[in-house]
């Protein structure tokens, strides 16, 4: 490691916002600072859900010009968003649209249809990804539907942090990390699958080559140096561009062990880090997902809808009044009676924006349960679930791995909520230990770092977060509640 503090910025977007952080790499240890944060909502464009791609690029220029002021020497610029999104380029360059945001109701029973085309079994076994309807493939499905000339006069498909890459440097690359979670990556050659997409009829054309985490791009665009001040070249790197890669890799445990991850935050991310996918009957029963992690790993995980429902309940507060923070909505529920009323997090009628009570209400119905009547109980009750949640994918992780795992390690902001980590470590009756919260940054300037040479590993990455960042440590208790409502859920689900 250089002996001189080394300056990186990491840009960080999420479904809720988006950050610039300038982090300080010097003797062994990592200092961040958040320089810009900004929200970042979707737009409903003549019914449709999209991202405002030109807004989140003005504010990226906005924290870069912030970070970089005084010409502070910069060795790295580096962005981490969401998985599966992606733009359209024309033939020029020029970009077609807006992306569209996941969460939009155009691939609606579009998985259905795809499986009239190619078994369900087939394109399991040649991508190895969780069915999710807003995979990229699916989402280039619908282009094909409903938008098949767009499509057909479209050159390149780049996914939202390859489209700001693109921006930054003018370089059209594919970033692993991020497409793996496209549904079109074959997991062991780590190349796009090309007889897949074939079958499909889906444009080869449109899929750049695909770089591996921790590539340098290129220098700053000369244009976009001029804009925000900065006299000098700096290196824009492709780190794991998925938000969940970065996350991961800035797990503070030891290179082995037999650890899990969750990436709490608007998602719950649930998995382990392997040296290969394993894809088969058991993975495809548990509808377990393979993605590219740092270093050619495998992060054998499954999607869980998580605080996104504790969004969506405070969204709808506020719309009928009540400005109620995270801190209080989850004072108030740890102020209810626990495991009252439990839900599927990934009932599909919670994906989308939009009332997020009532949708709890009427799965209540349906199941024959007490309604919650107060913002506290429907704050537990997606809290309780998704810690039951949480403990069955445990249990599908561990007849999937053939071991027991020991302890769960959860990263992001989600690590804020205490009794959502306390109630995860009673549910699946395993010790938590819970931090960074700003785990996706610092994964993202990590892999930046071992791009340049200031870091020589993955191990070594992992122990300046160990030295770096506090954690907490929860420790099991009342099982025996968890244990009761856990026969409950299991019979919920099944329902």
């Amino acid at each position: 490691m250089s002996q001189q503090p080394r300056n990186y910025v990491a840009f960080d977007l999420g479904a809720e916002s988006g950050r610039a952080i300038l982090a300080t790499l010097s003797a062994n240890r990592l200092t961040l600072e958040e320089k810009h944060r900004f929200p970042n909502p979707t737009s409903r464009i003549l019914g449709h859900l999209h991202w405002n791609l030109l807004a989140q690029w003005e504010e990226l220029k906005t924290g870069l010009r912030i970070a970089a002021a005084g010409n502070l020497p910069i060795a790295g610029i580096g962005v981490d968003t969401w998985g599966v999104d992606f733009g359209l380029l024309g033939p020029n360059g020029q970009l077609l649209g807006s992306p569209y945001c996941y969460r939009d109701s155009r691939t609606d029973g579009i998985m259905d249809r795809t499986f009239h085309r190619i078994p369900r079994e087939q394109l399991y076994e040649l991508t190895g990804l969780q069915f999710m309807q807003f995979n990229s493939l699916f989402q280039l499905l619908a282009f094909q539907e409903q938008e098949p000339e767009l499509l057909h006069f479209a050159q390149t498909l780049l996914f939202v942090p390859d489209l700001f890459n693109y921006l930054f440097t003018g370089v059209r690359k594919a970033e692993y990390s991020l497409a793996s979670t496209s549904q079109m990556l074959d997991p062991h050659t780590r190349q796009w699958s090309l007889p897949l997409l074939e079958q499909l009829k889906l444009p080869t054309k449109l899929l750049p080559e695909i770089i591996p985490s921790g590539t340098l791009l290129g220098p700053l665009l000369s244009d976009v140096r001029k804009e925000c001040n900065i006299t000098t070249e700096i290196p824009v790197i492709a780190p794991a561009c998925h938000d969940t890669a970065s996350a991961v890799a800035a797990v503070p445990a030891a290179d082995q062990g037999n650890w899990c991850y969750i990436s709490s935050g608007t998602w719950s991310l649930m998995g382990v880090e392997l040296e290969k996918p394993i894809i088969n009957d058991k993975t495809l029963k548990y509808n377990y997902t393979n993605e590219g992690g740092i270093n050619n790993t495998t992060r054998l995980l499954k999607n869980i809808m998580g605080l996104w429902l504790v969004q969506e309940c405070r969204r709808q507060f506020l719309r009928d009044g009540a400005d109620l923070s995270y801190t209080e909505l989850t004072q108030m529920a740890q102020r209810c009676q626990p495991c009252t009323t439990l839900i599927d997090p990934n009932h599909a009628p919670f994906l989308t924006p939009g009332d997020m009570p009532n949708k709890i209400a009427s799965f209540c119905k349906q199941s024959s349960q007490p309604i919650p009547t107060t913002h506290g109980q429907f704050i537990r009750t997606c809290l309780d679930s998704l810690a039951l949640t949480y403990r069955r994918t445990l249990e599908g992780l561990e007849d999937i791995l053939g071991h027991r795992i020991d302890t769960i390690h959860i990263v992001g902001g989600g690590t804020q909520n205490q009794l959502l980590n306390q109630i995860t470590a009673d549910a699946c009756n395993r010790p938590v230990i819970a931090g960074p919260i700003e785990a996706t940054a610092i994964g993202n300037v990590l892999v930046q770092a071992l791009a340049t040479g200031d870091l020589q590993s993955l191990p070594q990455a992992r122990s300046i977060v160990q030295q770096s960042f506090d954690v907490k440590h929860y420790t099991p208790n009342d099982t025996t509640l968890w244990d009761q409502a856990y026969s409950r859920y299991q019979s919920i689900l099944e329902k």
